[in-house]
């Protein structure tokens, strides 16, 4: 799978975020890098890198500066999520909500 729609590069989480628990950040001092940047279970489904596009699905994400849980704990406050919608309506009918790796 690509990272691409049409002719423009769909975007990852982090940079639609503007997340500062990047590898190449420095809050990563402080919790560690966001499971979503690292976990490659999911790269390229909803054409992101790694877990970029499908960070709801991953345990532990970094969500607004703080450790969020799991995907059960974490859903209700996802699917509300600007990001999440923006995947949702950029994917339409192939968007991949819940997937095991």
């Amino acid at each position: 799978m690509n990272n691409y729609c049409g002719d423009l590069m769909k975007k990852n989480c982090w940079e639609i975020m503007n997340c500062d628990w990047q590898p190449e950040n420095m809050k990563i001092d402080e919790l560690g890098v966001c499971p979503a940047v690292v976990d490659s279970r999911y790269n390229g489904l909803n054409g992101g890198k790694n877990a970029g596009r499908a960070c709801w699905m991953i345990a532990g994400t970094l969500c607004g500066g703080k450790v969020q849980g799991d995907y059960a704990q974490k859903y209700k406050s996802c699917i509300q999520c600007e990001f999440y919608n923006v995947v949702k309506k950029e994917e339409g009918f192939d968007f991949k909500m819940l997937v095991r790796p």
